[in-house]
């Protein structure tokens, strides 16, 4: 007896000794593993060149921060197809023939696509209809070709702006780049154009002080935004004087007595709105809540033990466990079905108010055809330009009416009203 329980006694110190040696390596080897993930990310960037204070090219930037660039360049993938949104460059005057009449005369009806994404900033620009439609003013490369801010420093910033765009043309090579955000020394962001920067002034903000998280929104609020081009000098201007609602905007444009164009069919001075979404997402939850624009479309990820801001910016629907989850413990169903609800509500909005706003340029011409004075269509043709500002607020805007569910009903409610009462004082002028 005494035998076998020694022999039990040595199986069990050998078992012992082997899980103990097994623990052993496998608790070296995590310890070897975290030592070298905080090396790399002690090491990570590594510095491969020196990035000049001009160096524009983000391939060369991408030779130290390889991560970030290799997320960058996937914005040339332009197959994304959400329901209401994606980089898939469709016709959209195609899709609704109804903005072809709303946009009568303006350069938008002869060429609208669904934007693709960054890498394109450029070249799109360069390639559309709309630049032989109306020649454009250099300001319009603001926000389109890395080269912006090294051509306003040497032209000036006035003289930039009122440059014919095709003079300037064979200067602008590259789209979107890193300079555009980042210091080439410190890699903090920074703000590059002085639309923003004199927006910001205007209303009494230092963006200079602005937090890390404000500069997540700031950055991209430097294009992001509605804006026009002020006086013969074409000055890249945001309409922000009053602040940054549908109501506050509209009110800085009639002080101005501004207008983009004069509708083809009716005479009216339209304004026509550009892609607001720093505006629309200034009044939404995300932003009371203190979420950035990065937050939700450069979400951060990890890979081994760097944490990266993820540079291919992007619809969050593509990625909702990266960008919502980490906030919404709900479902990628349930946040995909929320988001989408949203957005179809909105879509329908939008084309109640384009129909209306069809009906009212229908009246109005009728009137004009009846004999209506210009005197007689002043009220008509005033609705018609609020009906048609307050739609495009939500319609040029990138989220559907995702960033600002509330605001967005709200704002194409009053378009919806403006469209309806221009058709009932076309009518009405009509049967005098």
């Amino acid at each position: 007896m005494q035998s076998k329980s020694l022999v039990r006694s040595l199986v069990w110190l050998g078992v012992a000794f082997v899980v103990g040696l097994l623990a052993l390596l496998g608790l070296s080897a995590l310890l070897v593993n975290i030592q070298g993930r905080k090396a790399e990310a002690v090491q990570y960037p590594l510095k491969i060149v020196q990035i000049a204070d001009n160096e524009l090219d983000p391939a060369v930037w991408g030779k130290n921060y390889p991560r970030e660039y290799d997320s960058f360049i996937k914005t040339k993938d332009a197959k994304i197809s959400t329901p209401y949104g994606g980089s898939v460059a469709y016709d959209k005057l195609e899709k609704f023939p109804a903005l072809k009449r709303i946009w009568a005369a303006m350069p938008f009806s002869v060429d609208y696509n669904e934007e693709r994404g960054h890498f394109y900033a450029l070249s799109d620009q360069k390639e559309t209809k709309r630049q032989q439609a109306a020649p454009q003013p250099g300001a319009c490369a603001n926000c389109h070709a890395a080269e912006a801010p090294q051509l306003i420093a040497s032209m000036g910033w006035e003289n930039f702006n009122k440059t014919p765009y095709k003079d300037i043309a064979d200067k602008l090579h590259l789209g979107t780049s890193c300079a555009d955000c980042h210091d080439p020394k410190t890699m903090e962001l920074r703000l590059t154009r002085p639309g923003l920067v004199n927006a910001l002034k205007e209303r009494g903000i230092d963006w200079t002080q602005a937090t890390r998280q404000e500069m997540r929104t700031y950055v991209c609020a430097q294009c992001h935004v509605e804006y026009y081009f002020k006086g013969d000098d074409k000055i890249l201007t945001f309409p922000w004087s009053n602040g940054l609602t549908a109501e506050d905007i509209e009110k800085h444009y009639d002080t101005y007595g501004f207008r983009d164009w004069v509708h083809k069919e009716t005479n009216a001075p339209m304004l026509k709105v550009q892609h607001p979404e720093y505006e629309m997402w200034s009044t939404g939850i995300h932003a009371r809540s203190g979420v950035a624009c990065a937050d939700c479309h450069m979400p951060y990820m990890r890979e081994g033990a760097l944490k990266l801001s993820d540079h291919w910016l992007r619809s969050p629907l593509t990625n909702i466990d990266k960008a919502c989850q980490p906030c919404h413990r709900q479902s990628e169903e349930e946040m995909k079905a929320r988001v989408i609800n949203i957005q179809k509500k909105t879509s329908d909005l939008l084309r109640l108010s384009e129909a209306a706003q069809v009906d009212a340029i229908d009246a109005i011409v009728a009137a004009m055809k009846a004999g209506a004075t210009d005197a007689d269509l002043t009220k008509a043709r005033g609705l018609q330009r609020k009906a048609t500002f307050y739609w495009d607020i939500v319609a040029a805007e990138n989220s559907t009416g995702f960033h600002s569910p509330q605001e967005a009903a709200r704002v194409l409610a009053k378009s919806l009203d403006y469209a309806r009462q221009a058709q009932l004082e076309a009518i009405k002028v009509t049967k005098k």
